[in-house]
C-alpha cells in the first residue's frame, strides 16, 4: 500500500504573506516529484481581510479542521487595518495555545552568500538552535486594568510558569541535543534567577533534575543580557539554547539578524507529541508595503516548508531543499533585503526549483 498523503493546511495570511507560501508550495511541488512522496493542501483564508469582512479570527470548527491535518504552514498575519494584538492573540497565540504547540524551534544558521552584520564571521561561525518554551509565560493573557484611563491606573500582566511546561520543553532540548549533529552536544539555559527568583528559579531546578538523564550533554547557564552579549560576541560559542517564552521572543530577533535578517528566519511550532499537529512559519512578518511588488524574500518562508518536511517525516526531502537553498543563496543572489535579491519573489522559488533538480 502507498504511503498516505502529507495532510496540509496552508494559512497565506496578510500582507505578502500569499506571496511567499506561493514559492514555498511551489517548493513543496518538485521536491515531492523528486523525493515520490504526495500530499494534500487545504488553503484556508484566515487573517485581517477575514476578520475585517466578518469579525472572525478563527472560525467554528477551524481548530478541529486543523487537528485533522499533520502540519500547518502560516505565511504570514498582520493586517494594517486591524489594531495591533489583536490578529497576533486572537489567531497565531490561540493556534499555539489550543494546538499546544509547546515548543518553539527556531534554527539559526548563516548560510552561503548571507551577510551578517558580525565583521569576520562567516557560515561556520553561526550555527546554533534556540529551544523556546512556547504556551506560559507573559503570553498567557493573565492579568488585568484598576483605574483604567486615570492617573491612577494600574496594569498587571503575570508570568505563569509550570512544572509540567518548564519540564516537558527542556526535557525536548535535552532531546533534540543529543540528537543533532553537532560535536559541541551542549545545552546551555538563559533565564535571570538572580531577579526573577520564584519562575525562574522553577526552570532553573527543573534543568538540573533533567540533566541527570542526559549524562552525554554538557550543560550551561546564561542570564539572558549575557546572552545577548555573548551571541554578538562569540556566537560559534552556542550548540543549543533552551529558554522562556518571553526570553525566546526576545533572543531570537537578535539571533535572526545575526543570520543574516528575518528574509532567511524560518521557525517551527511544535507539538510534538503523537498526534500533535505543528504549524512552521517564515518570521519576517507580513510586510505590508511591499505586498504585490514581487519584491520580498520568500527564502525564510522556504526554509520554513523544509522545516515543515523533517518535522512530518520527509527528512531527506528537507536535506535536500537546504542544499538547493544553501546553492541559491551562496551563488544567485546579491542580497537578502527585500528589492535588493538581484531576483524577484517568484524568480527565488524557480531558482531554488531549478537548483533541486541539480543537487
Amino acid at each position: 500500500m502507498a504511503d498516505r498523503p502529507l495532510a496540509l493546511a496552508t494559512i497565506p495570511g496578510d500582507g505578502t504573506g500569499p506571496e511567499v507560501t506561493r514559492e514555498a508550495v511551489k517548493v513543496l511541488e518538485a521536491i515531492s516529484k523528486l523525493e515520490g512522496f504526495t500530499y494534500e493542501i487545504e488553503e484556508l483564508d484566515w487573517g485581517g481581510d477575514r476578520y475585517l469582512r466578518t469579525g472572525e479570527l478563527i472560525p467554528e470548527g477551524g481548530l478541529d479542521l486543523l487537528r485533522t491535518k499533520q502540519a500547518v504552514f502560516l505565511g504570514a498575519i498582520g493586517h494594517p487595518d486591524v489594531p495591533p494584538g489583536v490578529l497576533e492573540k486572537g489567531l497565531l497565540l490561540q493556534l499555539r495555545f489550543q494546538l499546544d504547540q509547546y515548543i518553539n524551534l527556531r534554527p539559526v544558521k548563516l548560510l552561503p552568500g548571507v551577510e551578517t552584520p558580525l565583521a569576520g564571521r562567516g557560515p561556520d561561525d553561526i550555527d546554533f538552535v534556540v529551544v523556546r518554551e512556547n504556551t506560559e509565560d507573559l503570553y498567557c493573557g493573565v492579568g488585568g486594568y484598576l483605574k483604567k484611563g486615570t492617573a491612577d491606573e494600574v496594569a498587571v500582566q503575570q508570568a505563569i510558569y509550570t512544572r509540567k511546561g518548564c519540564e516537558r520543553c527542556i526535557r525536548w532540548a535535552f532531546e533534540y541535543t543529543r540528537k543533532r549533529n553537532s560535536p559541541k552536544k551542549t545545552l546551555t539555559l538563559v533565564a535571570k534567577t538572580n531577579v526573577l527568583t520564584f519562575g525562574h528559579d522553577l526552570w532553573w531546578r527543573t534543568f538540573q533534575e533533567v540533566a541527570r538523564d542526559y549524562p552525554d550533554v554538557k550543560t550551561d547557564y546564561n542570564h539572558v543580557d549575557a546572552c545577548c552579549m555573548w551571541m554578538v560576541k562569540n556566537p560559534d560559542f552556542y550548540d543549543v539554547i533552551v529558554t522562556t517564552n518571553m526570553f525566546g521572543d526576545i533572543i531570537t530577533d537578535l539571533a535572526g539578524i545575526l543570520q543574516g535578517g528575518m528574509g532567511v528566519a524560518a521557525g517551527g511550532n511544535l507539538n510534538p507529541d503523537a498526534g500533535g499537529v505543528s504549524m512552521f512559519e517564515p518570521m519576517g512578518g507580513s510586510a505590508p508595503k511591499y505586498t504585490g511588488t514581487d519584491q520580498i524574500n520568500p527564502i525564510a518562508a522556504i526554509n520554513a516548508m523544509a522545516m515543515l518536511l523533517e518535522h512530518s517525516g520527509q527528512p531527506a526531502a528537507a536535506a535536500r531543499i537546504e542544499k538547493a537553498v544553501a546553492h541559491v543563496t551562496g551563488t544567485k543572489m546579491k542580497s537578502q533585503a527585500a528589492g535588493r535579491m538581484g531576483y524577484g519573489t517568484a524568480a527565488v522559488g524557480d531558482l531554488v526549483v531549478e537548483a533541486l533538480a541539480q543537487h
